[in-house]
């Protein structure tokens, strides 16, 4: 009876482990999806350009987008691709 006990103690403390790990890899999942794709808000922002700009370099391809329920969405790669190409 003891040795189920204790079978039942460790694994009940290796869930607990594996439920803290997959905490660690949303949260790091998610830091990352923060991290490289940006908000037109915040594209405009890292620009400085005007929301008109910001729509026709979108509709020109010059700045690529995703769009997701409404919402546009940019990556930062792109932005920084932009600028050095631009870079004098």
């Amino acid at each position: 009876m003891a040795e189920l006990v204790q079978l039942i103690l460790e694994l009940s403390s290796s869930v607990k482990e594996m439920t803290a790990l997959m905490l660690v890899m949303k949260q790091t999942r998610t830091e990352h999806f923060r991290e490289s794709w940006i908000d037109c808000e915040q594209a405009l922002n890292m620009l400085r350009i005007s929301k008109r700009t910001l729509r026709s370099m979108r509709d020109s391809g010059t700045l690529p987008c995703s769009r997701l329920n409404g919402k546009i969405y940019y990556k930062v790669d792109d932005i920084e691709k932009l600028l050095n190409q631009h870079y004098k």
